[in-house]
């Protein structure tokens, strides 16, 4: 039968959980002071307060890893999950929970296949949002005055640019120094993208009309900042259009796909920025003399097709000539339409006149009309007092001889009131009567011939037929004629058609006329 009962335990040291466990801390920690680990991170997490939590892997193992916030803050890469880093710092132990972890102080990417990794997964995030749209590239300007270069001012880059630019057609440079490589470029290049757009326009430092971001060739790990989110960013949101020379020509970043334009060399961007003035030069002086040329031929065919069109064109005289019988033909016929629209009026006028009355005719029937009136009136008032009397005697037999005299006294009153009013209804219906036949006519003698002859006219009648003579035209000379004036007519015969009357000589420039008195 077994025996399970304790043993005893010699000269073993007894120690505590938290003795035990601040030992291995200590060893851990005095062993392991600084390492760089590599493996795959996982289980990527950022604490509210900043703190970043992870655990590296690889095939065989895994180590848990933490970074504190003020050591987040500076990492070269932003930790995600899946990638492979080379982390550096020291091995700790956590007693809580008796696990050991690394404290990162600094991070890396590992090896080139993790970059390429990162960023291809950047590039798929960003063209997602847009970014890389053939939509949003802006045309070159063909020659911008003001050009903006962001890069190195001691490498070679800006010495090839410049040279370039000198050769081929000078402009004015700006420079705005940046470093092209390290853990600070990425931010300054994108300042420097920003601070060229925020440059006013007309302002004491010209704004660029085109900006070259430029680099010349290295790895991967040396062209890593133009990778990076805040530089392609940058580009993307310039106003001003953006050329990107980084690298050579089989280096490609991100910049390449968010730039407008994309120069395999620092070189090549010179290039593409201004032409080459003796070029440009002899190529506008080609497009003038072939524009010359091409306009005179012009000109000629023109006018051989203008005079083509003019022979078949016809005279001046053919095509007046049917326009001008059908003016004098409209001239006879107004002559006769004025003519006869004149005798119809004078018809329609005697017509008028012959069916209005005389004004002693009116008179006559006014006066008439108010001796009847006057008559009835007359009879009206006999009869008023006829019954007033008979009134008045068979009032005086029925009242007493006082009611009968205050009976004749107000009907006295009555009567005396009545008749003023009588004669001023009379009196203004005649006024009214002799108004309107006044008008009546007034109207009718300004219509009279008599009136017209009355006011110094004559009027030419032919003495053979007693018709009016209307127009000069239809007199000939040794014609008998009757000229009617408005206290009788008197014969005369046609001379000649008479001159006009000569004009008045206008009085001589400086000479005063003597008719006009001065006021002075």
């Amino acid at each position: 039968m077994t025996d399970f009962s304790p043993q005893p335990s010699g000269n073993v040291a007894e120690f505590t959980v938290s003795e035990l466990s601040q030992a291995l801390k200590r060893t851990v920690e005095e062993n392991y002071a600084w390492v760089r680990v590599r493996g795959e991170i996982s289980g990527f997490k950022r604490a509210s307060s900043g703190h970043l939590y992870m655990a590296l892997k690889d095939a065989d193992a895994v180590l848990d890893a933490v970074c504190w916030r003020g050591a987040a803050g500076k990492l070269s890469v932003a930790p995600e999950d899946g990638m492979e880093v080379i982390a550096t710092g020291r091995l700790t132990t956590y007693p809580g929970r008796s696990k050991y972890q690394i404290v990162i102080e600094a991070m890396e990417l590992a090896g080139e296949g993790a970059l390429l990794k990162l960023l291809e997964e950047r590039r798929r995030k960003l063209t997602a949002e847009g970014l890389f749209d053939a939509s949003r590239k802006r045309p070159l300007p063909f020659l911008p005055d003001v050009i903006g270069v962001v890069t190195s001012p001691t490498g070679a880059v800006i010495r090839d640019i410049l040279h370039r630019l000198r050769d081929r057609f000078p402009r004015h440079v700006l420079v705005w120094p940046v470093p092209v490589q390290g853990e600070a470029a990425a931010a300054q290049v994108a300042a420097a993208i920003e601070g060229f757009n925020r440059l006013t326009p007309g302002g004491r430092i010209p704004r660029p009309d085109l900006l070259i971001v430029a680099r010349g060739g290295g790895s991967l790990e040396d062209l890593w900042a133009f990778n990076e989110e805040i530089v392609v960013r940058a580009a993307a949101a310039s106003e001003i259009p953006l050329i990107s020379a980084v690298g050579h020509e089989t280096d490609t970043t991100l910049i390449d796909f968010a730039a407008d334009r994309r120069a395999p060399t620092p070189t090549a961007a010179a290039e593409m920025v201004v032409p080459v003035r003796s070029e440009l030069r002899a190529g506008v002086l080609d497009s003038a003399r072939r524009m010359v040329g091409a306009t005179s031929r012009l000109i000629a065919e023109r006018r051989v097709r203008v005079e083509g069109l003019a022979r078949g064109l016809p005279t001046r005289d053919s095509i007046l000539a049917v326009p001008a019988q059908r003016l004098d033909s409209a001239t006879e016929r107004l002559a006769g339409a004025v003519r006869a629209l004149l005798g119809d009026r004078r018809h329609a006028v005697a017509t008028l006149g012959a069916g209005l009355k005389h004004p002693r005719e009116l008179l006559a029937d006014r006066a008439a009309r108010v001796a009847t009136e006057g008559r009835l009136l007359a009879g009206a008032w006999s009869v008023l007092l006829r019954r007033a009397q008979d009134r008045t005697a068979t009032l005086a037999g029925r009242l007493s001889l006082r009611g009968v005299e205050r009976g004749v006294r107000d009907g006295r009153r009555g009567l005396a009131d009545l008749a003023p009013r009588l004669a001023r209804a009379v009196n203004r219906g005649l006024e009214d009567d002799r108004a309107r036949l006044d008008r009546v006519a007034g109207l009718l003698e300004s219509f009279s011939p008599q009136r017209v002859l009355e006011r110094g006219y004559a009027a030419v009648l032919d003495a053979a037929t007693g018709t009016t003579v209307m127009d000069a035209a239809a007199t000939v000379p040794g014609q008998q004629v009757a000229l009617r004036f408005r206290d009788g007519a008197v014969g005369a015969v046609i001379a000649g058609r008479a001159s006009p009357p000569e004009a008045k000589p206008k009085p001589a420039a400086g000479k005063n006329d003597k008719r006009q008195g001065s006021l002075l």
